[in-house]
């Protein structure tokens, strides 16, 4: 019998769906938090458009995604306005 198909109609699923696609494996919990947290940070920062993109960077970089967000964190020319340095 033949495993269901995720449900995409989630984020986990619809991630899992992706990862398994594109032969990489899903984030865990924690990454996503931290992703979305990045995320937030170019998104508040600068133009919507920046999300998605820092997300892509951040991938590229081979680096863990909690090392990332703390680098965006740390540095009020990319952190969130409202976030606290």
């Amino acid at each position: 019998m033949a495993d269901a198909a995720p449900d995409t109609s989630t984020i986990t699923g619809w991630l899992d769906a992706f990862a398994a696609e594109a032969g990489a494996a899903a984030p865990t919990a924690d990454e996503r938090t931290q992703l979305l947290d990045l995320a937030r940070h170019a998104a508040h920062r600068s133009q919507r458009q920046a999300a998605p993109l820092a997300c892509w960077i951040a991938g590229r970089t081979g680096r863990p995604v909690a090392e990332v967000l703390a680098l965006v964190e740390a540095d009020p020319a990319l952190r969130a306005p409202d976030a606290e340095g």
